[in-house]
């Protein structure tokens, strides 16, 4: 598998050679000390709203399968330790396409699919200790994408929080 990658604040992180995914830091994510709860997070001396991952998956299959798409979204959510607060899915045709969103009380996984090209957009992005990372091999794993594209944007980024 062929993996490309580009970065949104040179916040991504190298691949592991061994499964082709990102090599993340540590996602012990903490609670600025003497904040109120509005789940910003502070990592390697950063302190952001969340991590926003934009994954495009090229030679995808499956796309199409909103039933698999639902499970795998659902799937993605608990490992993540997200709070699922609601999912919409819309299947299109003839194309088979789907788009939609799981709603996170901690923010969103959505994804866009164009089956008749084998190519699948997701977005995820996560505040609080949510760990939105540990959607990528459950994605792949899922819908066995030739080509991935992954990038990190640190939203929120703030220097006087």
């Amino acid at each position: 598998m062929k993996t490309d990658t580009a970065a949104a604040h040179s916040n991504l992180h190298s691949l592991k050679p061994a499964d082709n995914l990102p090599t993340w830091p540590d996602a012990s994510t903490t609670q600025i000390a003497g904040a109120t709860a509005d789940h910003f997070v502070a990592r390697d001396g950063v302190t952001f709203a969340g991590a926003h991952l934009i994954l495009d998956f090229w030679g995808a299959k499956k796309l199409d399968n909103l039933e698999l798409m639902d499970r795998v979204l659902r799937e993605c959510v608990v490992k993540c330790g997200a709070t699922l607060l609601h999912i919409h899915l819309h299947h299109f045709s003839p194309s088979g396409g789907i788009s939609g969103v799981a709603v996170l009380a901690e923010s969103h996984i959505s994804v866009h699919t164009w089956p008749e090209r084998n190519f699948a957009a997701f977005d995820i992005f996560m505040c609080g200790k949510a760990k939105p990372e540990e959607a990528i091999a459950i994605l792949k794993r899922a819908f066995t994408p030739e080509i991935m594209k992954i990038t990190e944007n640190l939203r929120g980024i703030s220097g006087h929080a």
